[in-house]
């Protein structure tokens, strides 16, 4: 990396180690982007041996897109960019350089939507005043709303337990009700609007529902490990309606995962209770993929009907897999749904090398404490005697 006399005088003045860090890391992913835009074509293959040719797409589902220097999967009839927990230590107002980077990026991919798993700022805390939570969503707002508004990608999200936490206290209030009053602030004011295509945001930013390009989303609030009653009441009427029966494929998405995938978060408080209840709702009513964050280890999986792709983070804190010595990585997914087959295909990026994740460098079984998931490409059937003890 190297710098102008305007950054070198910049950073001449800055006072203290803190400074210094937050202008080399925004000056890193400048360069990062830059360089990746003057690259020649070259990517690589799912299998991770490199070439200069870029996959024919199928003309019935588009071309393959994708950020130069990186590999681009043939587009389906939809695209989806997923990322999850952005957010770096309580009260931060910088985002690591992997968060910037691949805000920079996704544009390239053109996706039709952008999801977001939740923790998008660094709440839940106490000690923290009102101004600093608002600096937090300024921030956000400064990094990853406003430039996707910008490339005008619509953008869907859940919000996490960093956002809004829905916790409650011993007397039955929420314990971050000022978290949940200002995230509430934030998302309805008119200069935030995410461009979705609501269906019913009457409680939005907590849970809603959206539609687009044939597909129906449904966003709960599992920003802690209960779901209340009424919330679920609602969850079935919403997917019982005609907007979501009729809709060609149903996502839902909200920020703890099911069941546990990560070392750190596989303890009862870190996951949804009733899992294989709300499983069944959601399976019920057809939905054919639940995305979560909240573990920050990537884990496409899927347990009875149902596709869960626990997203990773491209934020503070990434997480070893249960049932894996693989090391920890930042990443982003593009998802490419087929309409028509009621199908999806995920392309995966570690966002600190650019490079693939494989599929079949991921454990093929994780047990947690409330049950077990499958990577996505293995059935029960699959699993050797060892496996199937083991659930």
């Amino acid at each position: 990396m190297s710098l102008n006399r305007r950054q070198f005088l910049v950073l001449s003045g800055l006072t203290g180690g803190f400074g210094l860090a937050v202008l080399m890391q925004r000056t890193f992913a400048e360069s990062t982007v830059k360089q990746l835009a003057s690259q020649p074509s070259w990517g690589q293959t799912p299998t991770g041996q490199p070439t200069n040719q870029l996959p024919s797409a199928n003309p019935q589902v588009g071309k393959a897109i994708a950020p130069k220097g990186m590999f681009a999967p043939a587009r389906g009839d939809v695209r989806i960019a997923v990322i999850s927990d952005l957010n770096s230590q309580y009260g931060s107002t910088t985002y690591e350089v992997e968060v910037d980077k691949a805000i920079a990026l996704i544009p390239a991919w053109q996706p039709d939507l952008v999801l977001c798993g939740g923790d998008m700022v660094a709440g839940q805390s106490q000690s923290l005043s009102d101004a600093e939570v608002k600096a937090m969503w300024a921030a956000f707002d400064r990094h990853i709303g406003a430039p996707l508004r910008k490339a005008k990608l619509p953008y869907g999200f859940t919000v996490g337990n960093h956002d809004a936490s829905s916790a409650l206290s011993g007397n039955g209030t929420f314990t971050f009700q000022r978290d949940r009053n200002l995230a509430a602030a934030h998302w309805n004011h008119p200069s935030h609007n995410p461009g979705l295509q609501f269906v019913d945001r009457a409680k939005f930013p907590f849970y809603y529902t959206f539609q687009q390009n044939g597909i129906f989303y449904l966003v709960w609030d599992a920003s802690s490990a209960t779901i209340p009653a009424q919330q679920l009441a609602w969850v079935e009427k919403s997917l019982a309606s005609p907007a979501a029966q009729n809709a060609k494929l149903r996502i839902a998405i909200g920020h703890l995962p099911l069941y546990a995938v990560a070392i750190g978060r596989d303890r009862l408080g870190e996951i949804l209770d009733q899992p294989d209840k709300l499983r069944s709702l959601l399976e019920k009513y057809r939905v054919h993929t639940y995305i979560s964050g909240h573990h920050h280890a990537y884990f496409p999986g899927h347990r009875g009907k149902l596709e869960l792709l626990h997203t990773g983070a491209i934020g503070a804190g990434p997480r070893r897999l249960l049932n894996s010595d693989r090391a920890p990585q930042k990443t982003l997914t593009i998802v490419d749904v087929k309409l028509g087959s009621a199908s999806t295909t995920y392309t995966t990026y570690d966002m600190t090398t650019l490079q693939l994740v494989k599929q079949q460098d991921l454990p093929r079984l994780i047990v947690g404490p409330n049950g077990w998931v499958l990577r996505r490409d293995v059935q029960e059937a699959d699993l050797t005697a060892d496996e199937r003890s083991q659930i």
